[in-house]
C-alpha cells in the first residue's frame, strides 16, 4: 500500500456517530434537495446536525428521517475508502468545503451506492456497526430557515 500524505486531524470521533453523520448528510440531500449540513458537533453521547431547508419539515418527514436512517443502517453498507487527487474528485464530490490547505491527495469515505464525501475522520466497517439512530427532538429558524436535527446513537 502506497503511503498518502494526508493532512493532520485533530480531532477524535467516535466512529459510529461519525459514520452516521454521513448517513444523515445524504439522507437529508435526498429528502430536501439542500446541501450537506452547514454545523455538526458530533460527539458520544448526543449529536446535532443544522440544514439549510426551503421549509419547515412535517412530523412526518421528521420521522422519515429516522425511519431511512434505522433501514440504511440495518441494510449493513459497507464502508470504503479511496484515494484521490484534487484534480480526479468523482464529479459528486464537491471541492467547496476541501480546507484551504488540503492535502493534493484526498481520501473519499464511501457508504455502499449511497454516499460518498472527502474525510479523514474514523468510521465503522459497515453501517450495521453503527447501532440505532434516535432522533432527540429538532429546531426551525424561520429567518434563517435553518433546520436543526439532535440524534444520539443508541
Amino acid at each position: 500500500m502506497e503511503d498518502y500524505i494526508l493532512n493532520e486531524h485533530n480531532k477524535e470521533e467516535f466512529p459510529p456517530a461519525h459514520t452516521a453523520e454521513h448517513l444523515l448528510n445524504q439522507t437529508m440531500i435526498r429528502l430536501f434537495g439542500c446541501e450537506r449540513s452547514y454545523n455538526a458537533h458530533i460527539e458520544r453521547k448526543k449529536s446535532k446536525m443544522s440544514f439549510y431547508v426551503d421549509h419547515k419539515p412535517t412530523r412526518q418527514e421528521e420521522r422519515e428521517i429516522e425511519r431511512r436512517m434505522n433501514e440504511l443502517i440495518e441494510e449493513d453498507l459497507p464502508v470504503t475508502f479511496e484515494f484521490v487527487t484534487r484534480d480526479n474528485l468523482p464529479e459528486e464530490v464537491s471541492a467547496d468545503r476541501l480546507p484551504n490547505d488540503a492535502s493534493e491527495t484526498i481520501r473519499l469515505v464511501r457508504i455502499g451506492d449511497y454516499d460518498v464525501c472527502p474525510c479523514i475522520g474514523k468510521h465503522v466497517r459497515s453501517t450495521s456497526q453503527i447501532g440505532r439512530f434516535e432522533m432527540l427532538g429538532t429546531n426551525w429558524d424561520e429567518q434563517e430557515r435553518s433546520f436543526r436535527v439532535r440524534f444520539k446513537i443508541v
